[in-house]
């Protein structure tokens, strides 16, 4: 018992060098004015439901969302016979007949039926994801007088927001939480003079809906269109107001409170989307609610919440700028770099829309999370396999928020019976193939247009992001469960690629760089192509980790020879007579030299194929990006981000966060402009888009920690903003779990926790002199070989290294 109290001492000062310098506080955003549009608002959510109240003073609205309400329903969209067409198709290509073969494809390779509906499929099979409804409150007061002292804010750390202001000589008070107890939403009103509550609660969306009263209870249901007999998706959401003093009644569909000193409103909502019983559910949760203390269910929230909040922390230093209103600091940041407490907001920020988007047993985030205020939500909301879904799941494992994986697991694992049918009907293989978009409906055929709906590696990049968390986790368990996913993407790939005549290189064929447009010998634009670089990294990786996988469950040897032959086969990356990696399988010139999607890049970052290795190799990658220019979407701005924390250089990166966090200043869409954000901190595409927080979120953990090489690295791409700072709780692959120091840009002490037991290799500052290493109560120097400390550490280990 001595013994363990003793190690228990150890350990915490061991510790107490990383938690001297606290992570900045508070950890808030703040305005003083209610929003003016949807944007605006500050986003709240538990994984499932979510809220954005608009902090309106005598009328609020507050917009509500289930993240599994959608329109729509599954449906079969492949296109009969289509196969029958490949051979024909594939000729061509490889003849160089590109647009012949687009002619071809625009007949017989694409969906059968609307597809996405051209992006607006609420009315169709496809389906949308939309907003569950507008929370209408009219508030009554006395006297007419102007507000003051107004304050609208959210706490990342708490997941709690609130309005304040005051009228007359009362001051009110609002708070709002997505319970990650209870599963519902609650707002609380109060003010500090009695009886000076007066509203009334309404409920309505756009279409689809009835309201009703029932006793003291508001009511919303009704039925999606499921895109041919209307009868789709069902929804309920119940709605009731506990009161202290003052009248609760109905009145015209609305509940009406007056003279209360105090009223909590809870909002219970579900659909029946795996869950046939929502009706009883709903019911059930908002009985529970409503029998509970206020304080306790705020207590409890906070605690489950910050359960995966406070896993990961972030200081940069000093900052004098949280005194400024959110919108106000945000545009001071355009002119002035220095307020190192906007990207550790920024930071924080990206984990919380995370946390707040995606829960065990659900959906992960679509591409707005589950945060939508309209029918038709841009894209219909759903899931792009080109870059978005994948990008919305990069700060995950390095976050220390590796245990939301699971809902992008079930969603790419109920792909897999879709895909197979999709993968024989198109290309008459085995295995199991997506192309560029899906949704909750398991959509795995190509879409309505060929010149961006042929992409069909996006399936294969879903692969590459599961494989990640076993990189991160070790998890065997799980890569059993993750085995027959890869090996049926894995096996797909192997049937359907075709040797190219000049190198004979596999390839595939047909496929498309995402998104992007090349100019052919005779002037002619194409989209269609063979063998896009992407696809050629992305197979490499697919093909490796399958067949690493199978080195460590033994299951499958001959497919594993299969593969390794295979793989060698693959196109390499290949350089431009220009200096820069190129895009496609032969040098042709870009419709679009400024295209959003650097698609070549991805062997460089989510990969790691183009690396430190090959300096040459890399400085084509910097060359193209170069090239391609910095400015961008919202979400191109952030994966550029890590594109140049993995060339090391993080003043360019640093740039790039700085477009990222341009203030837009309102909703309109203006793709023209580029993106940044808006003044809540939601990434403008334009418009709302989520994938660029977290891209961005994971664009600065890449300039603090790296480990894609087969090593961890501290600080690769420290800008000079950065100069003094640490954080806590970042994971690196194999298994690790780091804290770091740093002063005056240089790294001071380290600490490497091993979450399994495994081999670690760290990489040594060339400006360190050396290293001291403190491990099982003792301090010894440490004898790192150019540059690099190897260390074996067994699981839950902690190792200090302190540099000097």
């Amino acid at each position: 018992m001595i013994n363990r109290r003793l190690r228990s001492i150890f350990l915490l000062l061991l510790l107490l060098p990383f938690w001297g310098v606290a992570q900045q506080a508070p950890l808030r955003l703040w305005y003083n004015t209610p929003a003016t549009y949807w944007e605006a608002c500050l986003p709240l959510g538990n994984g499932r439901l979510g809220l954005m109240p608009d902090g309106g003073i005598r009328k609020e609205n507050v917009v509500l969302n289930d993240i599994t309400l959608w329109s729509g329903a599954k449906q079969d969209a492949d296109l009969p016979g289509a196969y029958q067409y490949l051979p024909q198709i594939r000729k061509l290509l490889l003849e160089g007949k590109n647009i012949e073969a687009q002619e071809l494809m625009s007949k017989y390779f694409k969906c059968k039926g609307p597809g996405s509906g051209n992006g607006e499929g609420a009315n169709v099979p496809y389906g949308s994801y939309q907003v569950l409804g507008d929370l209408a409150i009219d508030y009554q007061y006395d006297g007419k007088g102007e507000a003051g002292n107004y304050r609208r804010s959210l706490s990342l750390d708490s997941a709690i927001a609130s309005t304040s202001f005051t009228l007359g000589d009362t001051h009110y008070k609002r708070e709002y939480f997505a319970s990650f107890d209870h599963d519902c939403l609650i707002i609380r009103l109060t003010a500090d003079e009695g009886h000076k509550l007066n509203f009334k609660v309404g409920i309505s969306r756009p279409e689809r809906f009835k309201d009703t009263v029932i006793g003291n209870e508001l009511q919303m249901f009704g039925q999606m269109n499921n895109g041919t007999d209307g009868k789709g998706m069902k929804y309920l959401t119940r709605i009731a107001i506990s009161q202290q003093g003052g009248t609760l009644k109905p009145a015209n569909n609305n509940l009406v409170v007056n003279g209360a000193n105090s009223a909590i409103i809870y909002i219970s909502s579900a659909t029946d989307y795996k869950k046939p019983d929502f009706e009883a559910f709903t019911e059930n949760v908002l009985k529970q609610a409503v029998t509970y203390p206020y304080a306790s269910e705020r207590n409890s929230h906070i605690h489950k919440f910050q359960a995966l909040f406070n896993r990961a922390s972030l200081n940069l230093g000093k900052t004098s700028k949280d005194n400024l209103p959110t919108d106000e600091r945000l545009a001071a940041f355009t002119t002035d770099g220095s307020d190192t407490g906007l990207p550790v907001l920024y930071f924080q920020f990206g984990r919380y829309l995370l946390i707040s988007s995606t829960r065990l047993g659900l959906l992960p985030p679509n591409l707005q999370g589950l945060w939508a205020n309209t029918i038709q939500t841009p894209w219909n909301g759903d899931y792009h396999l080109d870059i978005n879904i994948q990008m919305n799941h990069w700060p995950l494992e390095e976050t220390n928020l590796g245990m939301l994986n699971e809902p992008f697991f079930d969603l790419v694992k109920g792909l897999v019976k879709p895909g197979e049918q999709t993968a024989k009907a198109y290309y008459d293989s085995q295995g199991w193939v997506a192309h560029v978009i899906t949704n909750i409906w398991g959509y795995t055929s190509p879409g309505e247009d060929y010149s961006w709906g042929a992409y069909n590696t996006g399936s294969a990049w879903l692969c590459q992001m599961l494989y990640s968390h076993y990189e991160f986790t070790g998890d065997q368990a799980y890569l059993k469960r993750l085995y027959p996913i890869l090996k049926g993407s894995a096996e797909f790939y192997l049937n359907m690629l075709v040797k190219e005549p000049t190198h004979g290189w596999l390839v595939t064929a047909p496929s498309n760089s995402p998104e992007n447009t090349f100019i052919l010998p005779n002037g002619d634009h194409a989209n269609v192509c063979v063998g896009p670089t992407i696809d050629n990294q992305i197979i490499r990786y697919l093909f490796n980790a399958t067949i690493q996988s199978e080195d460590i469950l033994k299951t499958d040897p001959g497919f594993r020879s299969r593969l390794k032959a295979a793989v060698k086969q693959l196109p390499p990356d290949q350089i431009s007579k220009k200096g820069r990696l190129m895009e496609w399988l032969q040098d042709y010139p870009e419709a679009e030299p400024h295209h959003r999607h650097v698609s070549p890049e991805w062997g460089l970052y989510p990969g790691s194929e183009i690396n430190d290795s090959n300096p040459e190799l890399a400085g084509a990658a910097k060359a193209l990006l170069e090239a391609r220019g910095d400015a961008g979407t919202g979400w191109s701005l952030a994966w550029k981000i890590n594109l140049w924390a993995r060339l090391h250089d993080g003043d360019r990166a640093f740039k790039l966060l700085h477009m990222l966090l341009k203030p837009i200043e309102s909703n309109k869409v203006n793709m023209t402009n580029g993106g940044g954000s808006y003044i809540s901190l939601l990434c403008g595409h334009p418009p709302f888009q989520i994938d660029g927080n977290f891209g961005g979120a994971a664009g600065i953990t890449e300039m603090l920690l790296q480990s894609s090489n087969g090593y961890i690295e501290v600080l690769p791409a420290l800008p000079v903003e950065w100069k003094d700072g640490s954080f806590k709780g970042l994971r690196a692959r194999g298994g690790a779990e780091l804290a770091a120091e740093w002063k005056h840009s240089r790294l001071a002490r380290v600490q490497v926790k091993a979450i399994i037991s495994n081999h670690f290799k760290i990489k040594v500052p060339a400006y360190a002199n050396g290293v001291n290493i403190t491990l099982d109560h003792k301090t010894f120097k440490g004898s790192p070989v150019d540059h690099m400390l190897n260390m074996n550490l067994r699981k839950g280990q902690i190792a200090r290294l302190d540099f000097f």
